[in-house]
């Protein structure tokens, strides 16, 4: 069962570390494996929603959600998407970028790094709208009680993630700028970049944010129509145009989960800028996290046992607002690589640790509830 679900991640996986080694050897090898771990734990949530409205589409929908869905998540989010950014920020055709990236890696590295406060900030704010979103969310389930509680409480002003977020932003601009002119100044119009690039993070953000919520809206009308549809049928005990009416809502869902999966790569492709700014690594390593993603959703249809692991979510989001903050601070002091990636994977793997130990211990207390239900009964008798 989970070499048919995982076969053509564990292929792509061997495929593309082996590409790796061959590209930049065993440094390059172990930067695309803690991106592939990076994005596959920051998209874990993703897979638990895909599951969840995937579960809904008959197996027409399904295939065409594993297949077209897969080629526009991995190589259009993951692959053209860094790309796009890279040539954006260098002012660079995309095609240059890539011929940069694979024949003058000097050149590109110098265009990227001066390119990198605008990528840092449009991506730092970008992940901290997510973070600062998800913290003041009051949930059932807490992972760390003492600090979710009171951030829940704080999270009923309004836009106060929005309001934290430009702070935030403001103080980095201000301090990228007095970082430029303690260095002649050469470097001075940066820190109006980094502010503009910024707010983009920002405004993106909000437009993601409003065409999940949009299809989502549109997803749930189609569902309320179906089921009246149903009912009506039903009563008049007339056969329901069941075709029609599954084809245009699963249409509908595969729109939304396409937006979905776009708004949920963001935070893989932009996460990657603080882990590299090579493009060649980046492909590779969040191309294999697209695959297992993938992988995840149809494993989660199967059998919906990961979402058992509920503080999954919590880690991933912790992760997120690391490296938001590592971005941020990258405008102005060089992070090494290796601990930026080594920082996400030690929250996940603490709140995937956390959800074993929880899941143990509900097991534990029903094992006993149920043998002292035995008891008393046995004592009545």
């Amino acid at each position: 069962m989970v070499l048919k679900t995982f076969g053509w991640s564990f292929a792509v996986t061997a495929l593309g570390l082996v590409a790796a080694v061959l590209y930049g050897g065993w440094t390059a090898f172990g930067v695309v494996a803690i991106l592939s771990v990076l994005e596959i734990s920051l998209s874990f949530d993703n897979a638990v929603v895909n599951a969840g409205i995937l579960k809904k589409m008959n197996a027409f929908w399904q295939k065409i959600f594993l297949t077209v869905g897969v080629l526009i998540a991995v190589f259009g989010m993951r692959l053209v998407f860094p790309v796009v950014i890279v040539a954006i920020s260098a002012q660079l055709g995309p095609i240059e970028a890539v011929d940069l990236a694979l024949t003058d890696k000097d050149r590109y590295q110098e265009l990227v790094t001066d390119a990198h406060p605008s990528i840092a900030a449009f991506g730092g704010m970008f992940l901290l709208m997510i973070f600062l979103d998800f913290i003041f969310e009051d949930r059932d389930i807490k992972w760390l009680g003492w600090l979710e509680r009171p951030l829940a409480k704080l999270g009923k002003i309004d836009m106060l993630s929005v309001c934290i977020a430009l702070i935030v932003l403001l103080i980095s601009s201000i301090t990228f700028g007095a970082n430029a002119k303690q260095h002649g100044g050469t470097h001075a119009d940066k820190a109006e970049t980094v502010l503009l690039a910024g707010i983009a993070g920002l405004i993106t953000y909000m437009i993601v944010g409003g065409l999940s919520g949009y299809f989502e809206d549109k997803l749930e009308e189609e569902e309320d129509r179906e089921h009246e549809a149903e009912e009506k049928a039903a009563r008049e005990g007339k056969p329901k145009s069941a075709v029609k009416l599954a084809g245009k809502a699963a249409f509908f869902m595969f729109l939304y989960l396409e937006v979905l999966d776009a708004s949920f790569s963001f935070d893989g492709v932009i996460g990657a800028f603080a882990i590299t700014n090579d493009i060649v690594l980046m492909a590779l390593g969040l191309g294999i996290g697209a695959m297992y993603v993938r992988s995840l959703t149809v494993y989660l249809v199967r059998q919906g046992t990961l979402d058992d692991y509920v503080y999954l979510e919590h880690g991933a989001h912790y992760a997120i607002g690391a490296l938001a903050a590592i971005l941020l601070v990258t405008i102005r002091y060089e992070i090494n690589e290796i601990v930026t990636g080594m920082i996400g994977v030690v929250l996940i793997a603490a709140s995937f640790w956390s959800s074993v130990r929880r899941n143990k211990a509900l097991a534990a207390a029903e094992g006993k509830a149920g043998s002292d239900e035995k008891t008393e009964v046995s004592s009545g008798v």
